[in-house]
């Protein structure tokens, strides 16, 4: 049974595949207008099928379109704009994964040096990682603070995942996004607007992890991944008006449980602390990771 239909519009970069066609889908299915876009033609033709049958050809608008260029994000945000009239609701969601940077990371032996990286992944992987979600935010952000509500929910990723041997562009791009989520609940507050972080938590049984590693989740070798599936309920509940005031936070959807959202709705701070703002500048400062306990700095 489809939810009553609303008004409320999203756009879902990566909305055609893995994480981004759970979201979108979850959206629909809770009676948003979405907007998906993706990079790959056969997903727009298997998505835009699967929205059909389900009964949402009107509420749907899949996009092919290469968010790195900035004509292109002016292009999305205009074609959901003639088709919808507005938008409520960015997902930034699109990303190159390890699977981009390193096709054989599930074959190798030892984990690959960020050196040996070319230039043409590392500028693709941050372009795509950070640059995208960036430009698209800006475009929107205007539109949803003049009508005085909106949601932007940024995906990155685990600190140990960023941070890690062999991470090479894909760790910075996602802190990139997760610190820019920081500096921009701060200029948010007050207009109605809000950005938080939702990342999967562990590792995600999408294309974007090795096949070699999926199959080792399956056969039980190692600790299950993360469906897509499970990205759908933390996300109905920031994009909804019981998190009005949930801003700068960030959660991970294998910790996610519906019944506790209002208790655990205040989240973890998005961004990592690199310095506490009560160190003594005698001292040299104190560095330090995010939050307060051993399980923050690592989730």
């Amino acid at each position: 049974m489809k939810a009553a239909a609303r008004e409320e519009t999203a756009v879902v970069t990566g909305g055609l595949r893995g994480l981004g066609r759970a979201m979108a889908l979850g959206l629909l299915h809770d009676g948003y207008r979405v907007a998906a876009v993706g990079h790959i033609e056969t997903d727009l033709a298997k998505m835009t099928l699967e929205a059909t049958e389900a009964g949402f050809a009107d509420a749907f608008l899949p996009m092919l379109a290469d968010l790195r260029k900035p004509e292109q994000c002016d292009r999305v945000v205009r074609e959901t704009l003639v088709r919808f009239g507005r938008v409520d609701i960015l997902v930034n969601n699109a990303g190159l994964t390890f699977t981009y940077i390193w096709p054989d990371l599930g074959r190798r032996a030892s984990p690959p040096k960020s050196w040996e990286a070319c230039d043409e992944v590392v500028q693709a992987v941050m372009d795509t990682n950070y640059v995208a979600a960036d430009q698209m935010t800006r475009r929107l952000l205007p539109l949803m603070i003049e009508r005085g509500w909106g949601r932007i929910v940024n995906v990155t990723t685990k600190l140990d995942t960023m941070n890690k041997p062999g991470s090479s562009a894909y760790g910075p791009s996602k802190a990139a996004l997760e610190m820019a989520t920081q500096v921009l609940a701060k200029e948010l507050a007050g207009t109605g607007v809000t950005i938080n972080v939702l990342n999967p938590g562990a590792g995600a049984n999408t294309e974007g992890i090795a096949a070699e590693i999926r199959e080792a989740s399956r056969a039980g070798r190692i600790a299950p991944l993360v469906e897509p599936e499970q990205m759908v309920s933390p996300l109905l509940w920031l994009v909804s008006r019981a998190a009005d005031t949930t801003n700068g936070r960030r959660f991970d959807a294998n910790m996610w449980d519906c019944d506790l959202a209002s208790d655990i709705g205040a989240g973890r701070p998005a961004g990592f602390e690199l310095r506490r703002d009560d160190a003594d500048p005698a001292d040299g400062g104190q560095f330090v990771r995010s939050g307060t306990s051993a399980k923050e700095t690592t989730s």
